[in-house]
């Protein structure tokens, strides 16, 4: 009798029909399936934008406006190839692997040109060369040489040429960071004593701000390269690196970098450029003029409000992701606490290897797993699917051990008694057994979908722009973090308080009418 209920359980999961509708609707909201080669497209190019002064960021006084002087210098050289230019936004650690997965044909954000970069991507020739500038507070110690940071805490950028050469300082405590905003506030608030940095870098954060200043001479030698994947685009390559040359020998690239106040001397003997054309810094100074524009509280609250269209787009985009990842979780996190409980040996054992392997490991790493990961297996997944797949597949272990539970906790007499009534095993499971657990893990659903919404700040490591990444281009743009960050934890509380009401309405309906719900 048990082998025959196994025989029907299997029969019925084979093909879930809720399970399939909910993963097209899935693929159809996010254009999902694989996609074809981008030969009509235009000339990709990825960068992250998010917090990148002044390479390419979002103009404080229009948020929805791209600027920088690498982003004038993309649309420079499309002129020169005679070939539109698409933006395409990534997170910084994700730069190179989208570039290696096809996300686009190059690569240029204030990546430098070295032997280790270089083992691994290919590079134009350089568009800029700078130094390493060092930045302290106008109230602390004047460290204005490498030897004066002895002994000091030192921040930087991670990866960089500049951690680079705080390493082989040993007495020099030195603290790396992601983003450029986090290295000059902890210099603000003291944390640390100085910062190496990258001269654009140093003069937009740095020079800026009242509170800091720059020291000491130009240390070492940066050159910044666009990268190409290894081994591949060498015609593209050379095409811009044609373009580049011709844009130093028709002063287009010294009228970029004059107007972003970075042609220095230092830039003109790399150029072989010594003209002095009456260019004014017109980019730095509209910068400067909004990052100190008009204070008080009716220009906060006005910076507020204009904040309010990017919010409402991230938490669209961050509900979105949360709704489809928690089908998928309750479907397959249903599936597989059956086959776990009811279902063949073999079944049986893949559910629990299933859950105890995806409880088992980060869910970054799954995301970046099946975003970057897959693709070399052939499946290319757009970042809307790649998102929803992972958070769905990870919260799925999840709720198959609340459903578990709760199918364990139904009295076996429902059982009896449905199969008395003349109901097969399926039947039973089906009208009975299951719908009476799905209202004992009711509340632990609703704390897994708020958790669910609250994970998905994570898929804004593979390009999706949802709220959490919206607070980090904010704050670091305008360098406010405390009311950019209430805004944005706010809209996360309005985003869960519906479906927790929800919750409860669907708990008082499904409740046993001899208890009394206040």
């Amino acid at each position: 009798m048990k082998h025959g209920m196994r025989r029907q359980l299997a029969r019925f999961l084979t093909v879930p029909h809720w399970l399939i509708c909910a993963m097209l609707m899935v693929l159809l909201a996010g254009g999902g399936f694989p996609h074809a080669a981008y030969a009509e497209q235009p000339l990709r190019w990825g960068a992250d934008a998010s917090a990148d002064v002044p390479y390419t960021f979002h103009d404080p006084n229009n948020q929805a406006r791209l600027t920088g002087f690498e982003y004038d210098l993309m649309q420079s050289l499309g002129e020169h190839i005679s070939k539109p230019v698409q933006f395409v936004q990534n997170d910084w650690d994700g730069l190179i692997p989208g570039l290696q997965r096809g996300l686009y044909e190059m690569v240029i954000c204030g990546i430098e040109i070295t032997p280790e970069h270089a083992e691994g991507i290919d590079f134009s020739i350089p568009y800029y060369v700078t130094s390493e500038r060092i930045v302290v507070r106008r109230s602390g110690p004047t460290l204005s040489s490498l030897e004066a940071l002895n002994g000091h805490v030192v921040g930087t950028m991670k990866a960089t040429q500049a951690e680079r050469i705080l390493a082989n300082h040993p007495q020099v405590q030195v603290r790396t960071y992601d983003e450029e905003t986090n290295v000059f506030m902890d210099l603000v608030n003291g944390r640390t004593d100085a910062v190496l940095i990258d001269g654009p870098i140093a003069q937009y954060y740095g020079a800026t701000n009242p509170d800091l200043q720059l020291v000491g001479e130009p240390v070492g030698t940066v050159s910044y390269g666009i990268a190409f994947a290894k081994g591949q685009n060498a015609a593209l390559r050379e095409q811009i690196n044609t373009a580049l040359q011709a844009m130093k020998k028709d002063g287009s690239l010294h009228r970029i970098l004059a107007r972003w106040n970075l042609w220095t001397p230092q830039a003109a003997a790399w150029a072989d450029d010594a003209s002095t054309p009456a260019i004014e810094p017109v980019s730095w100074n509209d910068y400067v003029a909004a990052l100190h524009g008009s204070s008080g509280w009716r220009a906060k609250v006005a910076r507020y409000a204009s904040f309010l269209p990017l919010l409402a787009k991230g938490a669209v985009l961050t509900l979105l992701v949360s709704l489809c990842a928690m089908v998928l979780a309750v479907g397959l996190g249903l599936t597989l606490a059956l086959l776990r409980l009811y279902g063949p040996a073999p079944l049986a054992a893949l559910s629990s290897f299933y859950v105890e392997v995806v409880r088992g490991t980060p869910l970054l790493i799954q995301i970046l797993l099946i975003f970057y990961g897959l693709p070399q297996c052939g499946l290319n997944l757009t970042p809307f699917v790649a998102g929803v797949l992972a958070l769905g597949l990870n919260y799925a272990a999840y709720e198959a051990e609340n459903y578990r539970a709760g199918l364990q906790s139904v009295a076996r007499g429902q059982m009896e008694a449905a199969l008395a009534l003349n109901m097969t095993h399926v039947q039973a499971l089906r009208y009975v057994v299951v719908p009476q657990a799905f209202r004992l893990v009711m509340p632990v659903m609703t704390n897994d979908f708020i958790s669910l919404l609250k994970d998905s700040s994570l898929v804004s490591v593979i390009t999706l722009t949802e709220l959490t990444q919206t607070y980090i281009r904010l704050s670091s743009t305008y360098f406010d973090y405390f009311g950019t960050g209430l805004m944005v934890g706010g809209a996360y509380l309005l985003l869960g308080l519906p479906f927790v009401r929800l919750a409860r309405m669907a708990e008082k309906k499904l409740s046993q009418p001899h208890i009394r719900r206040r």
